[in-house]
């Protein structure tokens, strides 16, 4: 599967397999976990992030990744995308600041 990821029009085309996606399960439960206890979404606090929200989040912590050049980390937040929207093509991440602005792109 792959996910096209763009950061200020850049597009990174993340190539995620299924295997993958199901030997992560694990992580991604604790991930929601974690999320379940609400999140700072920016300037907004969201007592019970919802997928789009959780994806939101997600993408921010792959932004910081993809700066941080942690490819592993990167893969791991895209993996979680996919499986949590099935059909998404896309992710383009906002970077003013403001991550409800990022978009999932079907």
């Amino acid at each position: 599967m792959i996910l096209k990821v763009t950061i200020d029009e850049k597009t990174y085309p993340l190539e995620i397999d299924n295997e993958m996606i199901s030997s992560a399960k694990e992580i991604f439960s604790k991930m929601d976990i974690d999320m379940d206890q609400g999140w700072q979404m920016s300037r907004t606090w969201v007592d019970a992030p919802n997928d789009t929200q959780r994806c939101q989040i997600v993408a921010d912590k792959m932004l910081t990744a993809i700066q941080q050049e942690k490819t592993a980390t990167v893969g791991l937040m895209a993996a979680y995308i996919l499986n949590k929207v099935p059909g998404i093509k896309a992710v383009d991440i906002d970077t003013s600041g403001d991550m409800l602005l990022t978009e999932l792109i079907m």
